[in-house]
């Protein structure tokens, strides 16, 4: 099976585990400090604004729960984003209002953000799709002058940029994920930035059951007792630790290869898919945009998105499509529908891509794509 994700570690990252083995110490600890550090180092922010977490989902919980939402609140996001989005702002009180998305590229333009604005809205959640920034920086200012809250749901970007800027720094707090299927893997795990010191500052207290201080050995050196608890407020238990944010410095050093052989992968998959009559490949990226290239898209003029899905699987080609749009989930209470979001999601198919493909298994998935859209699939 030619698999849409595979993580990619070796001998390096087994070393890194061993290490921390050997040392004992697995939970946190040095480790996770220099992985937020190196990370921070990686955006260009001060580490103390950078927390290491137990997956992406709980950054991105605690990236909402610290705007301080209240019931009646409103969060615009694009329908065509991962379900924790919504969950995340659900959970803290607020209702997601969701907006369309360009047919091609499945970002959401500034003027589809702005369409979704009321006077209720406090916060914007933007994902840049398949690791194009799409239009973050023109949303980070429509924002900024109206007062508005912006997260950037970077999950699948954390290689990317506008004009040598990070995502994940334009707006007021950013989640990464790190999970078995990303760029870059802990196994599982995530990183939040918030650029706000006293939300940074709320957010590790949130990641650690609200204690205002921890209660063992670093608490040792400034409490006499080290073992009292000052819980600020209720919370869970969300950090990460030693052991995979060993992995994660490994594989953070190793950013720059693995985003080089996707990019070369995505560059033949366009050449190998040119000129492919009822199929449409994604876009080029505007001047000055990097992206991490987490999906590689393929569209049809026609609704047999499905039918195509399944040939490939029979073929031994596992594909999907991500993300079914939110609006249509009956929990989230949307109402009104977004014709360009429908369209997209009846349309589009994401076809592997990762560095452990070899150019051989590029050329048989393109190969045995358009040999189903010659062959009629992509027309019944």
């Amino acid at each position: 099976m030619i698999q849409l994700f595979q993580p990619q570690v070796g001998d390096r990252e087994l070393a890194a585990v061993a290490e921390v083995l050997a040392s004992r110490w697995l939970g946190l600890g040095p480790r996770t400090a220099a992985f937020e550090a190196e990370f921070a180092a990686h955006l260009g922010v001060p580490a103390e604004n950078v927390l290491f977490t137990a997956s992406g989902t709980a950054a991105l919980f605690l990236a909402v729960e610290t705007l301080g939402l209240a019931p009646g609140d409103e969060v615009v996001m694009p329908s065509v984003s991962f379900v924790a989005a919504a969950n995340a702002v659900v959970t803290a009180g607020a209702r997601p209002v969701f907006c369309d998305a360009d047919r091609r590229t499945l970002n959401p333009a500034l003027e589809d953000v702005a369409a979704a604005v009321t006077p209720r809205t406090k916060a914007v959640v933007v994902l840049h799709y398949g690791g194009a920034p799409g239009d973050v920086a023109r949303i980070a200012a429509f924002c900024r002058e109206r007062g508005i809250a912006l997260v950037e749901d970077c999950a699948c970007s954390v290689a990317s940029s506008v004009d040598g800027r990070p995502v994940g720094t334009f707006g007021d707090a950013a989640m990464w994920s790190f999970d078995a299927a990303k760029v870059l893997t802990t196994g599982d795990g995530g990183m939040l930035y918030v650029r706000d010191a006293g939300r940074i500052a709320q957010a590790r207290r949130l990641a650690y059951h609200g204690l205002a201080h921890l209660s063992g050995q670093s608490g040792a050196r400034v409490l006499k007792q080290w073992w009292s608890l000052d819980v600020a407020a209720p919370a869970r238990r969300v950090i990460g630790n030693d052991l995979t944010a060993a992995i994660g410095s490994v594989q953070l050093s190793r950013l720059g290869e693995l985003v080089a052989r996707r990019r070369e992968i995505v560059a033949l998959y366009d050449r190998e898919l040119a000129g492919t009559d009822g199929l449409r490949t994604p876009p080029p990226l505007p001047a000055g945009q990097v992206s991490t290239h987490y999906f590689y898209w393929v569209q049809f003029d026609s609704a047999s998105r499905d039918a195509v899905a399944a040939e490939l699987l029979e073929a031994g080609i596992y594909t999907t499509f991500r993300y079914a749009p939110l609006h249509a989930v009956p929990l989230y209470g949307a109402t009104g529908p977004l014709p360009r979001t429908e369209a997209l999601a009846r349309e589009t198919l994401c076809l592997p891509l990762h560095p452990g493909l070899s150019d051989d298994d590029v050329r048989t998935v393109a190969a045995t794509l358009r040999g189903l859209v010659a062959g009629g699939t992509a027309s019944r």
